[in-house]
């Protein structure tokens, strides 16, 4: 089982048949971190088994009851006491969950029921199958649940993969048959078998997680996501020696690095203002005490470009620069161990480190930080842009992850394996991203239209601004703002054949309309215009207003997205972090008032706020953003004969889903018009991921009846699929 059964947790029921699946479990590959973890049901049986190479199992039982939280950290137990304790259902307990990160998985057993969920983000997810002799089994990885249960891949996902993106609900199809994913917000229930009986009722969903309401101003929300960033960054890093992170120069990753660098705690003494303080000492979440030491070393990377127009390098020196001629700002509070130690600036030695051109791979010289507290050495490594691989390079190393779905970020691989080789050769332990920082902060087009049921002249003021930035034309614009058609209907025709003029198209309604590429077959075509019909039966939008809706949307597709990068830091051995997918901060931007963090005159301008005092004004002034497309269509070129191959004897094309004929053709003219309209990244990223699917284990024949997604509609068969109870933890007013 390629790259996939390296870290992974089930959850079994408490019977002889679930701990007899225990003992069917793929065998991790090599050695994991402190072996494989087990947590018990009360009568001794396996109950959670977890197979992990970076996360940490935090686990406290009180009675029958228990509580299991799988994230970056270890949770106190006295922290984890205080969450169970008085928590006498899923309601209560998610209540208090708000006061922590929002990075974990959830697993908790009270009065009898087994409650599960992932992320709001859904940066964690969770998947679950009728085992045939067991019953209902829950893990955060369908492959390997796919395996317990010997399930067949499923053509339908497959096809519906061959898309630039999936929207949801049909992004939550999961890749094998009988395998179900239990959708972001939503937790899966697994109650216990009744007395005198062998066989445990099915599975019911519940809404545990509702968008908050969009009532604060930026300098309320500022402060607020301040607090969760530094929170979330401290519950992946905090108490670590060697760090490194990623900064290419934007906003995101700026943000990442200064807070970082100045570990200290949120001004709130909650994370989470909504959650009541609790007088329980042990229920303080982490991160909300005092100081603590941050890291001795930071490495910093960035990748110079190849565009001699190009600004990232030049913001990333003057990032250095900034770290190193003064101590960063200091915002209040304190951290979860309660050290009281602060930390001083990082410098980097030299006035200007050479370019990576002239000296690759040499960091600036590290030197003692200036100030109290710790010394903290901060070095910076120009990854040159020569050694940087383009899109497409060593397709064939993808077989070293099998990620739960194709991603279409698959084709940067060999980009992201050599910058994340690069950090964990500077000794690192844990690398940070800024990934995440454009799905949360910039608000999509779609959300301009929230606008206009607030405070129509100011939104078409806003709109007319990003209008002239988009080059959308007027009329086109007017009518997209009239179009009030329902989400089911939208979704139901959201796919087409016919191109689709996306640089100048109004983006105001549910999502973008996809034009089917040319050389998917008349099969692949039905398949997938029948899934989207389908799901018209079913589907609920995520949120009632379209901008939210297409917000949160599009921050789990990057979260979905970001799954690629955690698993080829898993096959090198460094942990990878995206912060910016934490619940808390996805929050604490839905929060604001859209009026406030919505302007094409400002560059996320909640961003800039949040993290004025904690990073320079000066580099919170950039409002411009580096691109890679020139990399892609070389790539293109560079790499021909590798996707010549790839179309040879393509497994997409034995399913019926391509035309192999075609992609060999365009394999041999990079500069086709066709590949200019139409991004070929997604069909590598299925075609790939097949082949290491098929190559994880045999698999059944492929079914290509359309199936939706379950707990929603229809079901494909009567007993594994959930329903849906729509209970919520939390209620909000859905209005900006």
């Amino acid at each position: 089982m390629p790259g996939q059964s390296r870290d992974y947790f089930v959850v079994l029921p408490d019977s002889v048949a679930g701990a007899a699946a225990a003992g069917q479990l793929p065998p991790p590959p090599g050695p994991t971190v402190g072996g494989t973890r087990t947590v018990a049901h009360a009568s001794g049986r396996p109950w959670v088994v977890a197979r992990l190479l970076v996360r940490e199992v935090s686990h406290v039982a009180r009675g029958a009851d228990a509580l299991v939280l799988i994230g970056p950290d270890r949770v106190p137990d006295a922290v984890l006491a205080g969450l169970l304790e008085g928590a006498r259902g899923r309601t209560a307990l998610e209540h208090r969950l708000a006061r922590l990160p929002g990075l974990y998985h959830v697993i908790a057993r009270l009065s009898g029921e087994t409650w599960i969920r992932g992320t709001a983000t859904g940066l964690r997810r969770i998947y679950h199958a009728r085992h045939p002799d067991a019953g209902t089994i829950a893990s955060d990885r369908p492959a390997v649940l796919a395996h317990l249960i010997g399930a067949p891949l499923d053509d339908g996902a497959l096809a519906l993969r061959l898309l630039d993106f999936l929207p949801h609900p049909l992004s939550r199809r999961a890749m094998w048959r009988g395998v179900h994913e239990t959708g972001a917000g939503l937790g899966l229930a697994l109650p216990a078998a009744a007395p005198g009986t062998a066989a445990a009722p099915g599975p019911t969903e519940h809404r545990w997680w509702e968008p908050p309401p969009g009532e604060l101003s930026l300098a309320e929300g500022a402060l607020r996501l301040r607090d969760a960033v530094a929170a979330s960054v401290r519950a992946h890093v905090g108490g670590l020696d060697r760090i490194s992170c990623e900064l290419s120069g934007g906003m995101d990753s700026t943000a990442l690095t200064f807070t970082a660098l100045n570990p200290t705690a949120p001004a709130s003494t909650a994370l989470n203002p909504t959650a009541p303080a609790s007088t329980d000492p042990g229920s303080t979440a982490p991160g909300s005490t005092a100081p603590e030491a941050g890291p001795r070393v930071v490495s910093l990377l960035t990748v110079t470009a190849r565009d001699r127009y190009g600004e990232d390098e030049m913001w990333a020196r003057r990032a250095v620069q900034h770290a190193r001629d003064g101590e960063p700002p200091r915002t209040g509070g304190g951290d979860r161990d309660g050290s009281g130690s602060g930390i001083g600036n990082a410098g980097t030695g030299e006035a200007d480190a050479p370019r990576a051109a002239d000296a690759p791979g040499e960091a600036d010289a590290p030197r003692a930080a200036r100030g109290a507290g710790v010394a903290t050495a901060l070095d910076h490594h120009l990854v040159p842009a020569a050694d940087v691989p383009y899109f497409y390079a060593d397709l064939a190393a993808t077989a070293d992850e099998l990620n739960d779905e194709p991603l279409p970020v698959a084709p940067g691989r060999a980009r992201a394996h050599l910058l994340l080789s690069r950090a964990r050769a500077t000794g690192s332990r844990y690398h940070l991203t800024g990934y995440g920082g454009d799905e949360i902060f910039l608000g999509l087009p779609h959300a301009y239209q929230d606008l206009f049921h607030g405070n129509p002249l100011t939104a078409w003021n806003r709109l007319s601004g990003l209008r002239h930035q988009l080059g959308w034309p007027l009329l086109p614009t007017v009518r997209a703002l009239a179009d009030r058609r329902s989400f089911p209907r939208w979704i139901a025709g959201a796919v087409t054949p016919d191109p689709q003029p996306v640089a100048r198209t109004p983006l105001l309604s549910w999502g973008v309309r996809q034009s089917l590429h040319p050389w998917l077959t008349d099969h692949a075509r039905a398949v997938i215009t029948e899934e989207f019909r389908a799901a018209a039966a079913y589907a609920e939008p995520i949120d009632p207003w379209r901008g939210r809706h297409v917000d949160i949307d599009a921050v789990r597709m990057g979260a979905r997205h970001f799954q690629a990068m955690e698993d080829v830091g898993l096959t090198i051995g460094l942990p990878v972090a995206a912060p910016f997918y934490d619940d808390r901060v996805l929050e604490a931007t839905l929060a604001v008032r859209p009026a406030e963090r919505l302007t094409p005159q400002r560059y996320k301008p909640l961003l800039a706020e949040a993290m004025r005092g904690v990073v320079p004004d000066a580099l919170l002034a950039r409002t411009t953003k580096d691109h890679m497309s020139s990399d892609e269509h070389q790539g293109l070129r560079r790499h021909a004969p590798e996707l010549a191959d790839l179309w040879t004897g393509s497994r997409l094309a034995e399913h019926g889903l391509v035309d192999a004929r075609r992609l060999l053709r365009l394999a041999a003219e990079p500069y086709s018009p066709v590949l200019v309209e139409h991004s070929i990244s997604a069909t590598v990223a299925a075609e790939t991921w097949l082949r290491t699917a098929e190559n994880a284990w045999p698999t059944r024949t492929l079914d290509s009846s359309p199936t939706p997604a379950p707990s929603s509609g229809p079901p494909p068969t009567p007993s594994p699929t959930p329903t849906l109870h729509r209970t919520a933890t939390r209620t909000s007013e859905a209005s900006p």
